[in-house]
This record gives structure tokens, sequence and C-alpha cells, in this order.
């Protein structure tokens, strides 16, 4: 792009993948390095790679997908969910050293969305039975809720958003259902939004042992 163009201007890094519903201690600290190696590292060395460039001319957008998981907790998600929080929080910090420089730093939050996400996890790599029966609840609502989800357009169009504007914000939701969970986890009770999140993934009605554990 340098080569050929002599500039870049707007870079999106959208690289990602996750472990299947798995209890945090069912994948081995090898395997979060991995999530992390790509989800959080991959936009750090992107990063890294167009910056100079961007100081150069003096202006440049970088659009980072993030995820609603991102300022929400996500069971049997937690290593992906921890990358999309650290996600929010470089790119903020990000943001304001690079402000003054013309550069602007932007988040992108999806909901659920109909890609491959779900047809491409990684199997968790050190599986224990007492999650076996709510790994395969689990696996079955994530595809209902991604098959429920925006179209990948809806993302696309708040990309192309994010590096059009005038004046960028830090953070753009992507979809009715992702400014709606943004709302509900800014204003809502702390008790409402973990008794919600339960809720939508059935963790009370299907999975007894680990309700009476969490009460």
């Amino acid at each position: 792009m340098i080569r050929k163009e002599g500039r870049i201007d707007v870079l999106v890094n959208n690289a990602g993948f996750s472990v299947a519903p798995a209890g945090d201690e069912e994948s081995s600290i090898d395997q979060a390095h991995a999530v992390f190696d790509t989800n959080f590292f991959g936009i750090v060395r992107m990063t890294r790679s167009v910056v100079p460039h961007m100081r150069r001319q003096g202006s440049g957008r970088i659009i980072n997908i993030g995820s609603v998981l991102g300022f929400l907790p996500a069971p049997f998600m937690a290593i992906y969910a921890a990358t999309k929080h650290a996600v929010e929080g470089y790119s903020e910090s990000l943001d304001h050293e690079l402000r003054t420089r013309g550069i602007h730093v932007t988040v992108v939050e999806p909901a659920y969305t109909k890609t491959k996400f779900d047809a491409n996890l990684l199997a968790a790599d050190a599986m224990l039975d007492d999650y076996s029966a709510t790994r395969a609840e689990l696996k079955e609502r994530m595809a209902q809720l991604i098959a429920a989800g925006d179209e990948p357009a809806v993302v696309a169009d708040v990309v192309l958003q994010a590096a059009t504007a005038t004046n960028p914000k830090i953070r753009y939701t992507a979809g009715g259902l992702a400014g709606r969970l943004q709302l509900l986890r800014r204003y809502a009770p702390a008790s409402l939004v973990d008794a919600g999140v339960r809720k939508d993934l059935r963790l009370d009605t299907k999975s007894a042992p680990l309700a009476r554990a969490a009460s």
C-alpha cells in the first residue's frame, strides 16, 4: 500500500477467533496465549506498522473491531471477552496518544453477527467432565444467537461511518442489540445486567448445578 499509493489513511483490524464455549479452566495457558496473540497482539502489531506512516502524513484512522463483550461479561468465553476488554482499553489509550498527530482510533462494537465465527471455534484443550453438559448447551445456544444476529453489512456500514466522520467517536455500537446492551450496561443496576446475561445464555434454567453454585 505505501509503495503503491505513498500513504495509508485507514487501518481496520478485524482478525479474531475464540475457543468454543467452555469453562475458563478448560483452556491451557498456551491456548489463552494463542487467542490473545491474534485478538489483541495482532492489533498491536498492525497498529505499530502503520502509525509511523500516519504520523508522517499527519492523519489517519485506526478502526478496531471489538465486541459488546468488551464491556459485558461472557460466561464460558472468559478468554475471548478478556481480549475484547483489552482492545477497548488499548484503543482508548492510544486515541489519547495519537489524536494531536491527526490520527483517530475507534472501536466498533457489534453484538451477534451472521458470520462463520462459530464454525471456526477452537475446542478447549483441557476439557473437564464437570462442564460437558454446559458446553453442549452453550454451543447450541450460540449457534441460535448468531443465526438470529445482524448481517455483516451492518458492521461494515459502521466501519465506513467511523472512517469518514469529521470528528469520529471513540466507540460505535453496530446494530440495534449492541446499542441496547450499551445502554443497559451504562444505566441499569448491576443485578439486572447479571440476570439478563444469565437468562440470555440460559444458565439458570439448563445448568442447575452451576446456578446453585452461583447463588
